[in-house]
């Protein structure tokens, strides 16, 4: 049984580039929970509250419920279910997931898999991430659901084609954004080597964007991160977006964050394009969360 290609083929709700990550952050946290205990079980009443958090932090801006996944990934042949009447999921409705004590854990065969092929654990790890998430939040996710961080030798390779990346994206984007932050400016370096900046996708590789620079943005390591968590986006006009949700009271984070609200962005320079709506809109409706704040009074 090939485990890769199982899990690549997850059956999960799309519509129109609608990311539903509900599944894998399941699979990623029983994933780190058999990391440390192989033969523990995962009560729904005992790990709700994580998985929750996990969603809010990492999933869609709308709200949803860990009982979704937990139920369905059982389809998918790689979670099974009990409760205390015995095997068998009760349905995805959170009062009878509680009432009934159900629990879930890995499927015995995959459990088995993963005893017996040491490198397995990382390889379905390391194939989540890069099909749901940006590089951005690899390292935190693999955290989060108690992984350790990937190990700096190089990638194994996998049986699951993956769609290649163009290794020229970084260039163009802090090209055409003169190696500056398009949010703060920020444009550090070390000597003539820039620091700090990245190539930030709007529209999520892993969701079928670009690599390309109506696609990107040049953005410190910080605004990268606040982008791809959906505390930042980019509205019409080319404009800084910033979530009411967001709550920073320090002079730092007013200064970095919220001020930014409503303020153009720096670049691109003549001759490159901007972000393309369709990027910026698929941003606004998948990553940013709740309404953006209105600009600070001139």
């Amino acid at each position: 049984m090939d485990w890769l290609e199982r899990v690549a083929r997850l059956r999960q709700w799309t519509r129109s580039g609608t990311r539903a990550p509900h599944k894998p952050l399941l699979l990623l946290y029983a994933l780190g929970r058999f990391h440390h205990d192989a033969d523990g079980e995962l009560r729904y009443t005992a790990v709700e509250q994580d998985l929750r958090h996990l969603l809010t932090e990492y999933g869609p801006p709308n709200r949803t419920t860990p009982a979704y996944p937990f139920h369905h990934l059982v389809s998918d042949g790689v979670w099974e279910v009990r409760t205390d009447r015995g095997p068998g999921s009760p349905g995805s409705g959170v009062r009878d997931l509680r009432g009934t004590g159900a629990a879930g854990r890995l499927a015995p065969d995959l459990r088995a898999a993963l005893r017996r092929e040491p490198g397995l654990l990382d390889d379905i790890t390391r194939l989540l991430l890069d099909q749901h998430f940006p590089p951005s939040l690899h390292g935190e996710l693999r955290e989060a659901v108690g992984l350790e961080r990937e190990p700096a030798e190089a990638e194994r390779l996998s049986l699951v084609p993956r769609r290649p990346r163009d290794p020229r994206m970084r260039e163009l984007v802090l090209t055409a954004y003169e190696y500056r932050c398009a949010f703060c400016g920020y444009d550090g370096r070390i000597g003539a080597v820039p620091v700090g900046l990245e190539a930030a996708h709007v529209r999520w590789w892993a969701f079928g964007g670009p690599d390309a620079i109506e696609n990107g943005l040049c953005l410190c390591s910080l605004h990268h991160r606040l982008f791809d968590k959906g505390v930042l986006g980019v509205g019409d006009g080319q404009r800084v977006l910033v979530s009411q949700r967001f709550v920073g009271h320090s002079p730092a984070a007013r200064e970095q964050v919220t001020a930014l609200a409503g303020r153009p962005l720096l670049g691109p320079q003549p001759g490159s394009p901007p972000v393309a709506s369709v990027h910026r809109e698929w941003h606004a409706r998948q990553v940013f969360h709740g309404e953006p704040r209105p600009a600070p009074a001139a």
